[in-house]
């Protein structure tokens, strides 16, 4: 019995991720052009027809119209179905990690956020500001419930975005303001020894990435790529698992 009340949970859990990250789908198109989320149906974006609610299906509307619009018949992008069904999966992961708990949903409002930022960010090379305000949101309303003391997420807002805020006065634009006020955002929510976390895997991502791109000559050294959307891989995984890692890394050296 029990089995078949987590599966169905497990299920639960797809489901609504998949719906809500078709949701924040039309924030990463919408954001950017400065069109209200709150307000106006959805459209496709080459024909402007409104769409109806059986278009609106996440990831079985794309199946069964053949990734074309029902109206204009022209070709739909696999993206928005891809994040919808990553959407799925990390609602999927969120209740594996927090299980019957608000933390799962408070996990699962922080990444998809997160997401909404990684896309923005990729698409445009900028965060918008109500997306961090959304972050430092969700950070108030952990507090009851993710079990980190006050002096550690205020020292969280401070620790990595200061160095960071210095950084660019002697080398302007290493890093972007978003990504300054993301990490202090997420600093508060996890407290400074996770944002630690999460930067570091940000980096190395990055890092390894630029390599790459560099070594394939498909940008120079003085090219800029958008770090958001590792610094929201970095902070995903640093929450579920930062501590884990971190005694990981310790038990390395005997510590």
């Amino acid at each position: 019995m029990m089995e078949a009340v987590l599966i169905l949970m497990y299920v639960y859990a797809f489901v609504v991720g998949c719906c809500m990250a078709s949701f924040i789908n039309v924030v990463i198109y919408r954001v950017p052009l400065g069109i209200s989320v709150a307000k106006g149906r959805s459209f496709c974006p080459s024909c402007q027809h409104q769409l109806h609610a059986l278009d609106l299906i996440p990831i079985l509307s794309y199946i069964c119209l053949g990734g074309k619009c029902r109206y204009c018949h022209e070709h739909i992008g696999m993206r928005d179905t891809l994040l919808e069904l990553l959407g799925g999966l990390l609602g999927m992961l969120c209740f594996y990690r927090y299980g019957f708990s608000m933390m799962t949903v408070i996990a699962f409002a922080f990444v998809m956020l997160l997401q909404a930022i990684a896309f923005i960010d990729l698409d445009t090379m900028e965060i918008p500001n109500g997306l961090v305000v959304g972050c430092f949101i969700i950070g108030f309303i952990s507090i009851p419930f993710l079990h980190i003391d006050m002096i550690s997420r205020i020292i969280g807002i401070f620790i990595v975005s200061v160095p960071l805020i210095v950084l660019n006065m002697v080398i302007p634009d290493a890093f972007g303001g978003g990504d300054i006020k993301l990490l202090a955002a997420c600093g508060f929510f996890m407290g400074w020894v996770n944002v630690l976390i999460g930067m570091f895997i940000a980096v190395l991502l990055a890092g390894g990435y630029a390599i790459y791109l560099m070594l394939s000559h498909k940008i120079d050294k003085g090219g800029h790529i958008a770090f958001g959307p590792y610094l929201c891989i970095g902070m995903f995984i640093s929450l579920l698992y930062g501590s884990q890692l971190l005694s990981s890394y310790l038990s390395l050296f005997g510590l």
